[in-house]
């Protein structure tokens, strides 16, 4: 086994908790599990076992592997599972990153999209590997209960979705609060460093997230799970 390399065609879930993530909603993708004999006491480890016994799933210990490839000494269980694609849900709300660039915050957002019950996620290119196992990690395995798609631009994704467009950006002069979103609904996100390029005022009703003068932007994961939250809220109160 090799460190990740986004040409592989595989990757790797670390962890007990992920690994169970990926063979409780991505079964049929899982090729293997290995395992480390320092955790042959977790009961997570004891429950993987099991699965794997039950669908045929080779498991493989290789003590002191866990470390070299995931870079941490008490990964006890690695999942490693054929990398695939999933088409969008037509008609759905979408939660949409142009160009996001740090794997570790692109996992939490896909955790904090998942809390909010925003099932499909699109990402614009170029932007980080999905399949990265820090984005896996960073999204606690909830990458595997998502819907995701890249597409080269975001018009390529326009012409396939017919959503109502809500990009986030500094600027707009509608703020959060005062918004009211009509589903299906994609909410955009520009790269964590410089946003959404200016062309996006022509996608759709422009947002801003109200804050102080104190600095000039959000963190994007802050920024997103705000977004969300305020969605979620939306929803559940029309019922």
């Amino acid at each position: 086994m090799q460190k990740y390399k986004k040409d592989f065609t595989y990757s790797y879930a670390f962890g007990v908790f992920v690994t169970l993530e990926l063979l409780k909603y991505q079964l049929a993708k899982a090729i293997k599990v290995i395992y480390d004999a320092a955790g042959e006491k977790n009961q997570g480890l004891q429950e993987i076992r099991k699965i794997c016994q039950q669908h045929t799933i080779p498991l493989e210990r290789h003590d002191g592997l866990m470390a070299k490839l995931s870079g941490k000494e008490n990964t006890y269980a690695i999942g490693v599972f054929k990398k695939y694609q999933s088409a969008l849900d037509v008609g759905a709300n979408h939660l949409v990153l142009v160009n996001p660039a740090d794997s570790g915050n692109l996992g939490a957002i896909i955790r904090t999209t998942l809390g909010f019950n925003i099932t499909n996620l699109v990402i614009i290119r170029p932007a980080v590997d999905i399949f990265e196992p820090k984005t896996i990690r960073a999204s606690m395995g909830a990458l595997f209960q998502m819907r995701f798609q890249y597409f080269d631009s975001f018009k390529s994704y326009q012409r396939q979705h017919k959503n109502a467009v809500y990009p986030f950006m500094t600027d707009s002069a509608r703020s959060l609060t005062d918004t009211k979103f009509s589903p299906p609904f994609s909410l955009v996100f520009g790269r964590e460093s410089a946003g959404l390029p200016s062309e996006y005022k022509n996608y759709g009703q422009t947002v801003k997230i109200e804050q102080s003068d104190k600095i000039d932007s959000l963190n994007l994961p802050v920024a997103v799970a705000i977004a969300l939250h305020q969605s979620y809220t939306q929803i559940a109160k029309a019922g």
